[in-house]
């Protein structure tokens, strides 16, 4: 096979999309050409072990009578030949590889990409279903000085979150107030519904100079 016609064949595969099959069509004539390289260098070995640049006339500048002379250019000509294809061939090889490694690349930040889109739709739908946070009780008024006040709750605040407390386990006063016994000292998270808005506190229940550990009154909003 010429350099030429190794081209010609690979033409075809390079025309349109690699595929694998392509790459292994490529590979096996990749074989076939070192099957080939190797018999015809079994040939320069039955010459007496003549290789690739050994002369070819003897001390007097005669011919060689020990070997033949014909076989030997024969299978030197048919290796050069050789080798061309086979760096033809390497190369359409290594082409093919990047290309296919391109894109699977592509495909999988495609795929990504999708999965991303999806996840965020599916989130987008899932919250547009549940709708805003729903409060369940209200800040009535607050003490200066107070844990309340110290950690930022003002007065109007609705509550969403109360520590473990939230819209759907809470049925009266009496949770908030068994969180807070539990946690004196303790920060809680407390997230509350202002102006529209939604803001994350920390509160710490405390003692401190005035009643309870809060120093805050909340009521129950009416569900």
């Amino acid at each position: 096979m010429s350099e030429e016609e190794a081209r010609q064949s690979g033409g075809s595969s390079q025309a349109g999309a690699v595929t694998v099959s392509d790459v292994q069509e490529l590979m096996r004539r990749k074989e076939e050409i070192e099957a080939q390289i190797k018999a015809n260098y079994d040939v320069l070995e039955s010459q007496k072990g003549i290789g690739m640049n050994e002369p070819l006339v003897d001390c007097e500048g005669y011919p060689r009578s020990d070997v033949d002379l014909y076989q030997v250019r024969t299978a030197r000509h048919n290796i050069i030949c050789l080798q061309n294809d086979h760096k033809a061939v390497m190369k359409q090889v290594e082409e093919a590889l990047h290309q296919l490694h391109a894109r699977d690349k592509e495909k999988q930040a495609r795929d990504m990409a999708e999965a991303h889109k999806e996840a965020m739709n599916r989130k987008l739908d899932q919250s547009e279903s549940q709708g805003p946070p729903q409060a369940f009780a209200k800040v009535n008024s607050i003490s200066p000085g107070s844990p309340a006040s110290i950690a930022g709750l003002q007065v109007d605040d609705e509550i969403v979150e109360f520590g473990s407390v939230n819209t759907q386990n809470f049925q009266s006063l009496h949770n908030i107030g068994s969180v807070v016994q539990h946690s004196e000292g303790k920060p809680l998270n407390v997230t509350v519904i202002r102006s529209g808005e939604k803001h994350q506190l920390r509160l710490v229940p405390t003692r401190w100079a005035g009643k309870g550990l809060l120093g805050c009154n909340i009521i129950p909003l009416q569900r």
